[in-house]
């Protein structure tokens, strides 16, 4: 096929900001004439960047929904673009935002500003992943064969992500970021303080209505940054990181070769604002703070290459494939859609049975929202000609695995890019009771969306698209 061009939103409602990108993404099928057509994004230009809109929000436990959407609507005016023209896209909500209590009635509302949407709430450790993609983590690290420490600091929290020669090694997060004490501007005092510094060990220092004085803001600040240098495993750890680490989340501090920053603070780390306060918040204080650090300049520190924008550069673009020939289903409802992609590692994949069980049920907490967990495709890279053994141990380790997601109601998806989705289906479909798919041919990364269309070519086939947010490869 020839290139093809489609337009693609981006939309991040994040706990300090709200911000949408328009992007043209180009398409190009990279298979050769005789085989399966693979389309894949072979170019994005970005069109429109939005202005930087703190989040609407009604009280501190809902989201504005109207608000967010008037938003949403006059920056489509200001582009220029119809909703019409729009073919596909993304609308995440995260940090502290995705914790509010109305999130999911906020993304339905924004459901009719694109086609074919991937609409999610990211916790804390799915955004890692986005946040350090979308900074380039990823791939400085492969290119640099280096171990990257990622740090998307944001409003309400400071997402985590450490990867090593490419591959995610572990997420987390931290309750650190800049909103957490908010200022007025004209009067100099504290209007709010985050409960998160209630956990500081004796309490927290500051009251509302205090002025919001250097000597009196230096203890919180010296407290939020030294949590960040124990977490990047600079400094021995103590109370102050298991204090500020993020309910339900779990991080082994492990020293990188690189420490790489995106999010709103990383803009004040590098370029920050002459006003103290130009924000209203400690933003422009707490990177001043980080940028300060003497436990940080052991390491190599890297910019990414998107700060604020890093969680959804562009929008969902979309990679349309076809699985392989060596399928297996079994009582599955097609289509499924905008199945988030869970990966495990090739250690993880070649471990023992009780590793691949426990690796998979660790990794299911990244999809897990308020309501408990969500339905999730597990991808693994395969092995070529596996023997059956091999194939059997791996099948045990991952029906244990997924259990949790069985009992709550939800059936088994297994991507795996090699060729060996059947015989490891045939081998799993013995220990798991109802539904259950393995494809083959597919490779994804997490982070990663993936529909799932009904059988084709007298059920050898499935129909996949692959949603990738656009991330910047600057």
């Amino acid at each position: 096929m020839t290139a093809e061009t489609l337009l693609s939103v981006g939309i991040d409602i994040g706990t300090s900001t709200t911000q949408l990108v328009i992007a043209r993404l180009t398409l190009e099928n990279r298979a050769n004439p005789f085989s399966v057509p693979r389309v894949a994004i072979a170019g994005r230009e970005v069109l429109y960047r939005s202005a930087i809109h703190f989040t609407p929000l009604r009280s501190e436990t809902e989201i504005d929904g109207a608000g967010v959407r008037e938003i949403v609507a006059e920056e489509y005016r200001r582009s220029g673009y119809e909703k019409g023209q729009i073919a596909t896209g993304a609308v995440i909500i995260t940090g502290e935002t995705a914790r509010k209590e109305n999130a999911r009635e906020v993304l339905s509302s924004l459901a009719g500003f694109a086609g074919d949407f991937v609409v999610a709430t990211a916790g804390p450790d799915l955004e890692s992943i986005l946040a350090a993609r979308g900074a380039g983590a990823d791939t400085c690290s492969r290119e640099e064969r280096a171990a990257v420490l990622h740090c998307d600091i944001g409003g309400g929290t400071s997402n985590l992500a450490l990867y090593d020669r490419g591959e995610l090694k572990q997420t987390g997060c931290l309750d650190v970021g800049g909103r957490l004490i908010k200022i007025d501007r004209g009067s100099g005092e504290i209007t709010y303080l985050s409960p998160v510094l209630s956990r500081l060990p004796g309490g927290c220092p500051l009251r509302v209505g205090q002025r919001a004085e250097p000597q009196a803001l230096a203890p919180v600040l010296a407290a939020m940054v030294s949590a960040l240098e124990q977490a990047a495993g600079l400094r021995p750890p103590d109370a102050l990181l298991e204090a500020f680490l993020t309910q339900d989340t779990r991080w082994q501090p492990v020293k990188p070769d690189i420490l790489s920053f995106s999010g709103g603070v990383a803009d004040c780390i590098y370029d920050p604002p002459a006003e103290d306060l130009a924000y209203g918040d400690m933003g422009v204080l707490l990177g001043r703070a980080i940028r300060q650090s003497q436990a940080m300049g052991q390491v190599r520190l890297r910019r990414g290459a998107e700060t604020i924008w890093a969680t959804v550069v562009g929008a969902g673009g979309c990679s349309m494939d076809a699985s392989g020939s060596t399928i297996f289903y079994r009582e599955m409802a097609f289509p499924m859609k905008n199945l988030p992609i869970l990966k495990l590692t090739e250690a993880e994949e070649q471990g023992e049975e009780e590793q691949v069980e426990r690796a998979v049920t660790d990794k299911l907490r990244w999809f897990a929202d308020q309501g408990g967990l969500t339905q999730t495709a597990l991808a693994l890279r395969g092995e070529e000609n596996p023997a059956y053994p091999r194939v059997a141990r791996l099948a045990r380790g991952l029906a244990r695995g997924l259990e949790p997601l069985i009992r709550a109601g939800f059936a088994p998806v297994v991507v795996v890019e090699r060729d060996m989705a059947k015989v490891l289906g045939q081998a799993m479909a013995p220990l798991i009771a109802g539904p259950l798919l393995c494809l083959d041919g597919v490779g994804v990364e997490s982070g990663d969306y993936i529909d799932i269309g009904a059988p084709v070519a007298n059920g050898a086939v499935l129909p996949v698209m692959i949603k990738t947010l656009v991330f910047s490869k600057e």
